[in-house]
């Protein structure tokens, strides 16, 4: 097993969660679109998209309209990204991850069934 260790400076909770979303789409091949992984971003590190001041700050934050907000969000649900919990529209908890803190990410490819290639 071959082992890579890379380490780089993140200067905010939003930085850190827009990086592990757009690795987490990379390696699960979910193409999400930058928006995508930022709208993503956002709700973990605020809690909830659920409020009209949330929304507000992400539209000045990204220059994007709540109409499209509206549409990314509707995208996420089908995609099981985004969820309903009690009224509010927040990430699916198996990914929502605390960002405030340091993350540590460990990625395991296996090929076929872990044998050694004998060519």
């Amino acid at each position: 097993m071959m082992l890579q260790k890379l380490e780089s400076p993140i200067e905010s909770a939003l930085q850190l969660a827009e990086r592990y979303y757009g690795i987490i789409s990379a390696i699960n091949s979910l193409k999400l679109t930058p928006r995508e992984i930022q709208l993503i971003s956002f709700t973990v590190v605020r809690g909830n998209m659920s409020y009209a001041n949330i929304r507000e700050d992400f539209c000045k934050k990204y220059g994007t309209s709540s109409a499209t907000i509206n549409n990314i969000i509707s995208k996420l649900k089908k995609k099981g990204i985004l969820v309903k919990d009690r009224g509010k529209i927040k990430v699916h908890p198996v990914i929502a991850l605390d960002f405030k803190n340091d993350v540590k990410l460990e990625i395991i490819f296996s090929y076929g069934n872990n044998k050694k290639d004998s060519n």
